[in-house]
């Protein structure tokens, strides 16, 4: 057998594959056994019905026996109504077992997904990480139990036929495997004809799902700016590079099938003709050739169609492969062998030398010197883009440094538990994101055992008493994808209120009013403050008059701290950054 033939058959990709999907059909195992089992006889009666030929003709069309006229028929109806219904069986037991195994790999990706850090998050879109979670597992479970009932139905079928052609004449027999042999060959180079556009091809789908999420939570910003032409001149241009791939694909792949559709008519030509021959020597009968033909064409009939089905194989293989690269593959952000529990801050947080980037030698912060006692409020403001989301976003551990420490008590925060860290920290975002359910529901992931007395507490302390009353269900209301039915300041309480029903020990306002109008700003204002009672306080500012009260205000610019002090000592200090951007505001 030729080497390219065997690789194909024992390819490492198709064993690798199998090994890693088995944990996953290991629960299942009787039935995905069953389903495979029940295989065998489906595959087995082609060549049932193939030999019962023989005798029919050389008994009843030759002889003119016409007692076996009747039972021949009557056994193969009998036999194509039992393939018949094990076919069906083995098909609902495949569905089975592909369903439980799809489940269980999502919800293994679902919980890989929400462990993955911002950096993932930040190099992903949407849409790409629909189709690789959720997509391709669609697709490799599908082909894989799809391939698997093919594979041994195919397997056991041809064996059996193949016994009956060699039963008949093995000189026939041995043009007919040739042929076969011939015809499969040019599957070995189909892997390597796809991979590099099935990559393209999935990163092109990807982007097309991009774009009907960005339609969907963009549709206002679309109406509202008349976005109709640009948005769909981009989406056909996504659709034009989808038809390229496609059409690529088919140059590659499509010639596969009538090529192996001409080898294997060859093949039935020279068996006619040598059939015919060994049937005027007296080598073969009539009703040995007529079964051999039929063994043949059934066996034939679906290497003819295989290329296709090769081709199907591949991609489903290949997602496969993407599946578990990405259940194989860590976040970069994870717990320390050594990790410890945070079970509560005793004195303070200091930054020490922090050095951080985005991108490869691109600083976003430099030599970061920071010290933070517990029960402080520290305020950082600076122009955008300075690095004031990103300095406190270190502190959760939403990124890593590259260089320096930071420290909560003396210890480095890559020695603690990473779930107890941000056990201690609550975040009230500029925009926050609401989940869809209702108000309840949303307060509630501050803290899921929470009593009602700590629920009331929270939203009577985020001034959520007058809002709630005023709608029907209360705190029952539902509230639409991402709090859609809410206004701006409405959000923003039920995210002050899950913040104050989690009870962390640091707060971090990310300037949670600076998309509020006056109106709505004041009411949250009132709610922040009641938030920040014994708490150490991370603010993030962009109108200065709301920080004046902080115990450090911290000026950011260009990735590095310009200066710290109070609002009386910055305002006086000569030259001072701070002072300048006051007044800015201030007069204007």
């Amino acid at each position: 057998m030729p080497n390219k033939i065997k690789h194909w058959l024992s390819g490492s990709h198709v064993v690798r594959n199998y090994r890693n999907i088995y944990p996953y059909i290991e629960p299942y195992k009787i039935r995905a056994l069953m389903a495979i089992l029940i295989t065998i006889p489906v595959g087995m009666m082609d060549a049932i019905i193939a030999w019962a030929l023989k005798p029919y003709m050389d008994v009843v069309m030759i002889e003119k026996n016409l007692s076996a006229s009747s039972y021949i028929p009557i056994l193969i109806i009998f036999f194509s109504l039992l393939q018949s219904g094990f076919n069906y069986l083995a098909t609902y037991l495949n569905a089975w077992v592909g369903a439980k195994i799809s489940c269980s790999l999502k919800y293994n990706l679902f919980k890989k997904l929400m462990r993955y850090d911002s950096i993932f998050f930040d190099r992903n879109t949407s849409g790409n990480i629909q189709m690789r979670f959720n997509s391709d597992v669609d697709s490799a479970c599908t082909g894989l139990l799809n391939n698997m009932k093919l594979f041994t139905t195919r397997v056991f079928s041809s064996v059996s036929l193949i016994s009956v052609l060699l039963i008949n004449s093995w000189k026939l027999a041995a043009v007919a495997i040739i042929v076969l042999v011939g015809a499969i060959y040019p599957l070995t180079t189909i892997r390597k004809r796809i991979g590099s556009i099935l990559a393209k091809t999935v990163y092109s789908g990807a982007a097309i799902m991009t774009h009907y999420i960005e339609a969907f939570n963009g549709n206002r910003i679309i109406a509202s700016y008349n976005l109709y032409d640009r948005l769909q001149k981009k989406f056909s241009d996504t659709l034009a590079s989808v038809f390229t791939l496609s059409m690529k694909m088919i140059q590659r792949t499509g010639i596969l099938s009538p090529m192996m559709h001409f080898i294997i008519s060859i093949g039935i030509a020279a068996v006619i003709w040598l059939g015919s021959y060994l049937v005027a020597c007296d080598d073969l009968t009539p009703g040995g050739f007529v079964s051999f033909i039929t063994a043949l064409l059934l066996l034939y009939q679906p290497v003819k169609s295989i290329g296709n089905d090769y081709n199907a194989m591949q991609v489903s293989l290949m997602a496969m492969e993407r599946v578990f690269d990405l259940l194989n593959e860590s976040p970069s952000i994870v717990n320390s062998p050594s990790a410890k529990k945070l079970k509560f801050i005793k004195s303070s947080i200091c930054y020490q030398n922090v050095y951080f980037e985005y991108v490869e030698d691109k600083p976003a912060l430099e030599n970061i010197n920071l010290e933070i006692k517990v029960g402080e409020t520290i305020a950082f403001v600076g122009n955008s883009g300075g690095g004031k989301t990103t300095l406190v976003n270190l502190l959760p551990r939403f990124y890593d440094i590259k260089s320096g420490k930071i420290l909560i008590d003396g210890h480095d925060i890559r020695d603690i538990e990473l779930d107890s860290l941000r056990d201690k920290i609550a975040i009230v975002f500029q925009d926050n994101f609401l989940f869809s359910g209702t108000i309840r529901e949303n307060i509630m992931v501050g803290r899921e055992n929470a009593t009602e007395d700590d629920l009331k507490q929270a939203i009577e302390s985020s001034c959520m008493n007058e809002f709630i009353e005023s709608l029907e269900l209360g705190i029952e209301t539902e509230i639409g994808e991402r709090g859609v039915l809410l206004s701006g300041g409405q959000k923003q309480r039920v995210a002050i209120a899950r913040a104050f029903l989690k009870n962390a020990t640091i707060v971090i306002l990310d300037e949670a009013t600076s998309a509020l109008d006056n109106k709505s700003e004041a009411i949250v204002q009132k709610a922040i403050e009641n938030l920040m009672k014994d708490r150490t306080v991370f603010v993030i500012a962009h109108r200065l008059s709301t920080v004046r009260n902080a115990d450090k205000i911290v000026v950011v610019n260009h990735g590095k701290i310009k200066e710290i002090g109070s609002h009386d000592e910055l305002i006086n200090r000569e030259g001072s950054e701070y002072a300048s951007l006051y007044y800015t505001q201030l007069s204007s």
